[in-house]
């Protein structure tokens, strides 16, 4: 994977990750719109970083774009979305590989900043588990690998497949890569389980990694950016015989399906990797006690410099397995492990213009064009300056000098403006009031309720606006909607351009009115011009909630578009349904729906523009129809259940999860719809309303009897 420099598209990058309003200021209208525009955001991110092995954003870029969404969501758990970045993992697997689905998912860490943070994470465990302070506690504490993950499955002691993480639930098949790498044994010694898998990181060394980019130079070749992005894009060739060439190495530190388990401890674990000849980090330690735990983040960080690979930080796991699966998952991160990562790098340098990239739902986002400034051994040039609160705030001016800061890849973030350096002959930025691309007035919509300004300006040019047609364009063929191979973004940028294509429609019909200019354009010849028309024919049927998303409808995502696909079967049914009165009293009946979404989705069926795009689009398209989705074999999926008085078992945390594992939906109160409720002492006002209601009541030891345990 070859460094991309100053190429990277600026729209819409991590826009939320700073907004000048404090999550505890937030309007749940501003909080429902920065939701969604992060799911947006951090998803291209994991794409990129995790499907291409070319990120555009720091480490520390993104784990605040995280921050701020959980922080969001802390406060208003009712507007969690389907697709909030907190229930996913990376990236689609590449098409350039067979596709595996992992046993077990690949699940990521959530992340740790401060000292302060550990020590929540340590209680949260305690009051999880329901342990008091001076109940012992053991965690395994290792250095965090900055490489690429990867799951080895074992059968019979023999190495059989090995894949990426992918989006954590089905990676990319790299078996005859990974075969290369001399620290993966491709038979295991000693008495191994029938079928293991072992995960763990593949790395690249700082000496290996100067002497690839040697060779590069010497064959005029580009660089590479780091040892990350070299070890991921050498396990991803096409060619294993390229990986072969490169010295790559394996920590193993995981797992995933296991017919039996050589240990019960995860330092039993790892003991039980290395028997089996694998190479793990000497340099993990065990700690007791959260003052032990920070003694080895700061040990770790003092030799950070002096080792031989990089790492980004420390991870924390409880050591016993018994407690790891009682604590479980939550969203995308198990509660008993988290990465703490170490502070990100800064540099100064001078922002020299700023400009607007107008995004498909007419979003202007300010662009800091810097001058070029190296931070961690990485050129940087480029910064987003989120929005005009975020410019105003920090007063930043064309000419200022800045802190930025990064932690590992491209785009940094502006920290600070050195004002004693600001030239005498600088003015504050005025933030365009037009759109830069068609001219159009661009405003803060406002609150009916609060009164409050959004803190994006919008184009309100909308399908006379180039930019956002170009932009509604590009997503509709994106891998999440159409997929089509072919029309990347400069493809469809052109093709826009030169009047080819103005709306979805017009692609279905670029073979029969366009075939002869399209041969006629530098780059495209018969075979590439007939693979793009076999690309659109193939779309001719595509599955409903795919052609949803691809609609562009403001707040509604991948997750939200399969939830409406689910709900209504059918285009005609959805269609029918929002053109009824109770069209939003409808959408917010799905779970998952909120108020916020539900009238983004009857605003965009309101418009007759967009209808009579709709009904030109569906004379090309026939969207399939969604089946009713299958039963599971658990007792109590698919059932809504409410817990009331004291447990005895296990915590009320630990009970919500395991019922939530098994497909049940775990309410806050007693209604009709209530199919259990699980009563122990002191049972009041639910219990009374269960009793009303003629709701199934069971106590804590049938309830396990129910569910097996």
């Amino acid at each position: 994977m070859t460094k991309k420099k100053d190429t990277a598209p600026a729209r819409d990058l991590f826009a939320a990750a700073t907004t000048t309003a404090a999550v505890d200021k937030l309007t749940e209208k501003e909080a429902a719109a920065e939701l969604e525009r992060l799911a947006g955001e951090i998803a291209e991110h994991d794409r990129r970083y995790h499907g291409e092995d070319a990120p555009t954003i720091s480490d520390a870029e993104y784990d605040a774009l995280r921050l701020r969404n959980a922080a969001i969501e802390a406060r208003f758990p009712k507007l969690i979305r389907p697709d909030s970045p907190s229930h996913r993992v990376g990236a689609k697997a590449s098409e350039k590989f067979a596709k595996v689905v992992h046993a077990k998912p690949m699940l990521s860490l959530d992340n740790a900043f401060a000292d302060d943070d550990v020590t929540d994470f340590v209680a949260r465990i305690r009051r999880f588990l329901g342990l008091s302070d001076d109940v012992p506690l053991t965690f395994t504490c290792e250095p965090k690998i900055d490489g690429l993950s990867a799951s080895l499955r074992y059968e019979n002691g023999v190495f059989v497949q090995g894949a990426t993480r992918g989006d954590g639930s089905e990676g990319e098949d790299i078996t005859a890569n990974l075969r290369t790498i001399k620290d993966i044994p491709l038979r295991l010694k000693g008495k191994a389980p029938a079928v293991l898998e072992v995960r763990g990181e593949v790395y690249m060394t700082h000496k290996e990694f100067a002497a690839l980019n040697a060779r590069q130079e010497k064959d005029g070749k580009p660089l590479y950016a780091n040892p990350r992005n070299s070890a991921a894009g050498s396990v991803r060739q096409l060619d294993p015989a390229i990986t072969a060439a490169r010295a790559l190495n394996f920590f193993a530190y995981a797992w995933g399906e296991a017919s039996e388990m050589p240990a019960d401890t995860q330092s039993g674990m790892l003991a039980a990797f290395k028997k089996f000849g694998f190479v793990v980090n000497p340099l993990i330690r065990q700690a007791s006690t959260v003052e032990e735990i920070l003694a080895f983040y700061r040990e770790i960080g003092e030799k950070r410099a002096g080792l031989s690979y990089d790492i980004d930080g420390v991870v924390y796991k409880i050591d016993s397995l018994e407690l790891q699966q009682r604590l479980g998952f939550v969203s995308r991160s198990p509660r008993w492990a988290i990465a703490h990562k170490f502070p990100a790098e800064q540099a100064e340098t001078i922002v020299e213009d700023i400009d607007i990239q107008v995004g498909r739902t007419g979003k202007l986002t300010p662009v800091a064009k810097l001058k070029p400034v190296t931070v961690g051994g990485v050129v940087v040039s480029n910064a987003t300056l989120h929005n005009q609160d975020y410019i105003a705030k920090l007063d930043v001016r064309i000419g200022d000098t800045v802190v930025i800061q990064r932690a590992g890849d491209v785009i940094p973030q502006v920290v600070r403006v050195i004002e004693d350096r600001r030239p005498k002959t600088s003015k504050p930025y005025k933030f365009p009031e037009k759109c830069p691309v068609c001219g159009s007035h661009a405003v803060r919509e406002v609150d009916e309720k609060t009164g409050k300004e959004d803190v994006d300006r919008r184009c309100t040019g909308g399908l006379i606006c180039p930019a956002q047609a170009v932009e509604r364009l590009r997503h509709f063929v994106s891998r999440d909607c159409f997929d089509i191979e072919g029309m990347g973004e400069k493809a469809t940028q052109s093709f826009f351009e030169d009047g080819l294509i103005k709306e979805p429609a017009d692609i279905f019909h670029l073979a029969k009115k366009h075939a002869e200019a399209l041969l006629e354009r530098e780059g495209w010849g018969e075979q590439s011009v007939k693979k793009l028309f076999d690309a659109i024919e193939a779309r001719r049927q595509i599955p409903l909630d795919r052609f949803v998303n691809a609609l562009g409808i403001r707040h509604v995502g991948e997750t939200t578009a399969k939830l409406l696909a689910r709900h209504f079967h059918t285009l005609e049914a959805l269609r029918t349904a929002m053109a009824g009165e109770n069209a939003v009293a409808e959408l917010t009946q799905i779970e998952g729906i909120g108020e916020t979404v539900a009238e983004a989705i009857k605003d965009f069926f309101d418009e007759p523009h967009n209808i009579k795009a709709l009904d030109r689009l569906a004379k090309e398209v026939t969207p399939l129809e969604v089946a009713a989705p299958a039963a599971s074999g658990s007792p109590v999926a698919g059932k809504t259940v409410v817990f009331t008085g004291s447990l005895e078992k296990m915590t009320r945390h630990e009970a919500k999860a395991r019922a939530e594992a098994l497909g049940a939906k775990v309410a806050s109160s007693v209604s009709k719809k209530t199919d259990i409720v699980i009563a122990g002492p002191g049972a009041g006002s639910k219990l009374a309303e269960a009793q009303k209601h003629g709701v199934e009541v069971l106590d804590e030891d049938a309830w396990l009897r129910l569910i097996g345990g």
